[in-house]
C-alpha cells in the first residue's frame, strides 16, 4: 500500500471515528432529544435507541484502533467502512421511502454512503 493511501486511510479512520462518536454518544445519553431534533417519534423502548448509540460508539472505537495500523487492520475498513456504512445508507434510504421516516434521516444516508464510497476507493486503490 502506498504511503499516500496509508495516510488517507488513517485520516479517514479518524474522521469516521469522530463522526460515529458524535452520533453515538447523544443516542446513548439523550435518545428522546435526538429523536425530536430529527423529527422522529421518541423511541419505544428507549433501550433500542441506546443500543444503537452503543453500537455506533463501538464502531468509533474500532476506527480509532484501526487508525493505529491501517495496513494490518484493513479488514476493519471492509467491515465497518464499506459494509456497515453502505448497508446503513441503503437502510436509511429504504426507510425514508417505504416507511416515510423523516427527511433528515437522508442526511445520514448521504454521509454514510459517502464514507463507504471513499473507504472503498482507498481500499481498492492500486499501488
Amino acid at each position: 500500500m502506498r504511503e499516500g493511501t496509508t495516510g488517507a486511510l488513517r485520516t479517514l479512520a479518524v474522521v469516521s471515528g469522530i463522526y460515529d462518536l458524535l452520533l453515538g454518544l447523544p443516542l446513548l445519553v439523550a435518545p428522546a432529544l435526538v429523536a425530536r431534533l430529527f423529527g422522529a417519534p421518541e423511541p419505544v423502548p428507549v433501550i433500542n435507541a441506546q443500543l444503537n448509540g452503543l453500537f455506533t460508539i463501538t464502531l468509533a472505537l474500532g476506527y480509532f484502533w484501526a487508525a493505529g495500523d491501517v495496513v494490518a487492520r484493513r479488514g476493519y475498513f471492509w467491515v465497518a467502512g464499506v459494509f456497515v456504512k453502505a448497508a446503513g445508507a441503503a437502510l436509511f434510504v429504504y426507510d425514508h421511502f417505504a416507511r416515510q421516516s423523516p427527511a433528515a434521516f437522508l442526511l445520514f444516508a448521504g454521509t454514510d454512503g459517502t464514507l463507504a464510497l471513499v473507504t472503498l476507493a482507498l481500499l481498492v486503490r492500486r499501488n
